[in-house]
Order: structure tokens, then sequence, then C-alpha cells
């Protein structure tokens, strides 16, 4: 068979994040007779999908999973058979996961997207900004492995969104910050540049991602709702996460807007998040030093000289303690499971050599 990357026919799969490093994964699934395929869309154990040969409806019962990090996602690469009743049988690697912990306040992580490149955070302009929600945001992508940018929305609308620009800056060094307006379309085109391979968009409720993401796609394809004047909070328009390609190459995922956050085995973000904080701790006398009122502390000798703020500070306390708390209730479901599967297996011998015993 040919290959696949390098086949001409193929542009249309490449036009959707098809690589020679996913062609090279995927060798062992072509010699079975599978193509590969991107999940655009799943919907109760049915998925949308994309092929070289077009979208196709696959079933997902072969990739069922009670761990949800391990459940096919929007994003995600797979090796459907083709068929009357086609079907996923097997996930690529991921080269990056979005993840937070379950909204149910389980163990378990909910998987967000799979093999993004670029996160665009989207943040409204018409109400005050969220430091901790921006935090929050910022650990999520940092920690994915994609590249981070905060995009600021209804610029036409804002009192001062030189102010908010500022605001975010000193709360993401190092990440770009773009204010933007779907009416007037100021810095449209600058996005849409800076977008490459595939892009998620993040955000509460009311943010515009879905305005920003029609912008970017050209037309009205995503839905769109109002917001509420009061709180610039709006409803759920986007209900599920979907994978729609972009005009100039590369695709898009919309989300539903997140209401909350919570962390799930975010170290690597919050170190990229407080950077400041991490590089600060170097210099304290005390390497376990807590930043409070133990002598020779950097951290607190910032907050005197009003290069951190004690919010800052607090800030990254919290997200540190919501973090660890999040891996010891993983660690201690594993270790149940693991006990569990113990247990099981302890049975299942019990009931072997008994009946052995019976026999003989």
């Amino acid at each position: 068979m040919q290959n696949l990357f390098r086949d001409p026919s193929n542009l249309g799969l490449s036009r959707y994040g098809w690589t020679e490093t996913l062609d090279d994964d995927f060798a062992e699934h072509r010699e079975a007779g599978l193509v590969p395929a991107r999940i655009a869309r799943v919907d109760r154990g049915l998925c949308d999908a994309v092929t070289e040969s077009g979208p196709v409806r696959a079933g997902l019962t072969a990739l069922y999973s009670p761990d949800p990090l391990l459940a096919p996602c929007t994003g995600d690469w797979a090796a459907l058979r083709p068929g009357p009743a086609p079907e996923l049988v097997a996930l690529l690697p991921r080269s990056s996961t979005i993840v937070r912990s379950s909204a149910s306040r389980s163990s378990h992580g909910q998987l967000l997207a799979a093999n993004v490149d670029t996160v665009v955070i989207a943040v409204s302009l018409t109400v005050a900004l969220d430091a901790a929600r921006l935090e929050r945001l910022l650990a999520l992508a940092w920690d994915s492995g994609a590249r981070p940018l905060i995009v600021l929305t209804k610029a036409d609308l804002a009192a001062d969104a030189a102010a908010v620009h500022a605001e975010a800056s000193a709360l993401a060094p190092g990440v770009d910050i773009l204010v933007t307006s779907v009416t007037t379309g100021q810095n449209i085109d600058v996005l849409t540049a800076l977008l490459n391979g595939t892009t998620v968009l993040l955000g509460p409720s009311g943010a515009g991602k879905s305005s920003l993401g029609n912008a970017l796609l050209g037309d009205e394809v995503l839905a769109t709702g109002e917001v509420r004047a009061q709180d610039g909070k709006g409803r759920h328009t986007t209900v599920r996460r979907e994978l729609v390609p972009l005009p100039g190459g590369g695709v898009l995922i919309d989300t539903p807007g997140l209401r909350g956050i919570s962390l799930y085995d975010a170290a690597d973000g919050l170190e990229q998040v407080f950077a400041e904080i991490e590089r600060l701790s170097e210099d304290c006398r005390f390497g376990d030093c807590g930043h409070d009122t133990e002598p020779g502390c950097a951290v607190q000798a910032a907050i005197r000289a009003g290069e951190l703020t004690e919010r800052r500070l607090n800030s990254y306390r919290k997200l540190l303690r919501e973090n660890a708390w999040a891996a010891s209730r993983t660690d201690a479901r594993l270790r149940g499971e693991r006990t569990n599967r113990q247990k099981a297996i302890t049975t299942h011998l019990r009931a072997t050599y008994k009946f052995r015993d019976q026999q003989s």
C-alpha cells in the first residue's frame, strides 16, 4: 500500500493534521487493513470522524475504557475498521492532552481535547479580569504540552482594553496576548496568522469563544448566544467538543464554557504559570521554606519590595494544595484498584485449588 502521508490523494487528511510521524505510528494498523481517522466529535457511544475518503459515523465499542483519560476524545487520531458498520479499534499515541479534574469531583480526570498545538484562552473585556480563573486556564494549557495564547475579546465594548492587557501580561509572562473584536475585525488577521496545526478554544461561557471561532472560520459554523448584562455570563451554546477545519489550514476545536476548572496532576503547568515564585524560592535560605514567616525568605522579600503580590502567592499556594489533593485521590483510587484486582485473583485461585482438591 502507498505511504499515506506522501500520497497526494491524502491532502484532505493532511489538512486535519496528519504528519509523517503519525504515518509511521500507523504502520502496523495499515498492515491489518485499517485506515487512519481523526475524531471530530464524540456522541453517545458513537463519533464523527474524518478519513481520507471523507467523514464517517463510527462506533467506539472496541475502545471502551472505565478510565475517562483512556477513552476516545475529540482530536484523537485512531485506526478505523472500514465497512458497512465502521468501527474505531485503536487510538494512536497522543502528542498532548488537556485534562482537568472531573466535574463530578471523582478521582478521575476529564479529557477535554487531544493532540492540540495551541490553546486559545478567550477572556472577555466587558467584565473584570478574573485573575484566578486565568491562572487556572494557563496551568491547564501549559501542562498539556501545547502553546497558550490569550485572546482578549469584545474590544469594541471595552472601557479600557490597555489596562486589562497589562493586567493579563503580569499574570502570564512569556504568553502572547491579543486584543480582538469580531465586530470590527480588530486583530483577527493577526490571530489567524499565529495559529497552526490544531487549536482549541477555552474559556467561560460568554467569553466570546464561538463568535471568535466563527470569525476564524469565516462563516457562522458555531452556535452563539447572548450574555447576561449584569455579569457577562452566557448560556452553553456549545454543548460538546467539536473539531472543524480552518480555511487557511489546520483545525479548530470549540469547547463548552468551563464553569469549573479544577486541576488534575498539573504540577508542570503550575511551575510555568508561577515561574517567578519558583525562581524566587531558589534564593530562600531554607530549602523547605513555606514563604510565610521564615527568615531569609526571598518570596516574602519580593512582596515587601512590591515585586510580587500577596494575592499571587495565595493563588499559587491554593493551586498547589488543590493539585496535591487531586494527586492523592488518584493514588488512593489506583491503590484500591490494585487491591481489588489482587483480591479477585486470590479468590479465583482459592476456588481453583478447592476444585482440584475435590477431584483428587
